[in-house]
């Protein structure tokens, strides 16, 4: 029988597990090193058991203990650790830290899938970006994002918190290379100002796989290369160019509204 897990008070900073806690929560790319990753917050945590996930610590501070929701949210991972505000702090990446965190095991590396709806980032830097993607690709359906080189590490502290969850919903690889590509047998659509096909008109096929380029450089000459369709999105307010989170929940929506409608 499941009795719960074991509770323990730290009081030393320099205690081995909050050490590690404390890198996974503030070095972006320790949990490749590490196995794994540093969910802040009862949102992310949550998110992470509704996906049948169990992490192996739960952080919580003693204030926080005294409620009732969050301390069987903490009885949920395999051990606990009680620590002070003022420690928890220490650990914590935010300005405003949160009461509460779960020490999860990184999921097994992925390969490609070869037919899978997807989303391909090309070098995105930053985490925002990258983590309000992952949240649209989760909502419309798109179940695989394939991160190429040089993009924000995906289960990074600052992606994970802009994800708001998504990332327990999608089959995630990065590090790839452009060559990497070739096990995906979908087109590629990428959206670019040099074209006369827009969104709103071009034939999309399903599955596809949109790509997402680089913040200033746009999308990479060879992997623009590969891709099937170049596809403008319209812009009657006469702007420069969108924001590439906000390009990619518009070309993400119109793909899902199209197999909706041919249901």
């Amino acid at each position: 029988m499941n009795t719960g897990p074991t509770w323990h008070p730290i009081t030393a900073r320099d205690n081995p597990q909050l050490q590690r806690l404390r890198k996974l929560a503030q070095d972006a790319t320790a949990y490749r090193k590490m196995g794994g990753v540093w969910l802040e917050g009862d949102h992310l945590a949550r998110a992470a058991l509704q996906r049948g996930l169990r992490p192996a610590l739960a952080l919580i501070t003693d204030a926080a203990a005294n409620d009732e929701s969050l301390r069987a949210l903490a009885d949920q991972a395999m051990k606990v650790l009680v620590v002070s505000p003022a420690l928890f702090k220490t650990v914590s990446g935010l300005e405003s830290p949160a009461q509460i965190g779960f020490d999860l095991q990184l999921p097994p590396p992925l390969r490609i899938e070869p037919q899978a709806d997807s989303v391909v980032l090309d070098r995105l830097q930053d985490a925002g970006n990258v983590g309000t993607i992952l949240r649209s690709a989760a909502a419309l359906g798109f179940r695989q994002v394939l991160a190429l080189k040089g993009t924000a590490a995906l289960w990074s502290p600052k992606v994970l918190r802009a994800g708001m969850g998504a990332h327990f919903g999608l089959r995630l690889v990065e590090g790839l290379s452009v060559s990497d590509l070739d096990g995906l047998k979908v087109p590629l659509l990428a959206t670019s100002s040099h074209t006369d096909a827009m969104l709103h008109e071009a034939e999309l096929p399903s599955p596809c796989a949109w790509v997402m380029g680089h913040e200033g450089q746009g999308v990479d000459d060879a992997l623009m290369a590969r891709c099937a369709l170049r596809i403008g999105i319209p812009q009657p307010g006469g702007e420069e160019s969108l924001n590439v989170a906000s390009a990619a929940s518009i070309c993400l929506y119109e793909s899902a509204r199209r197999r909706l409608v041919r249901g």
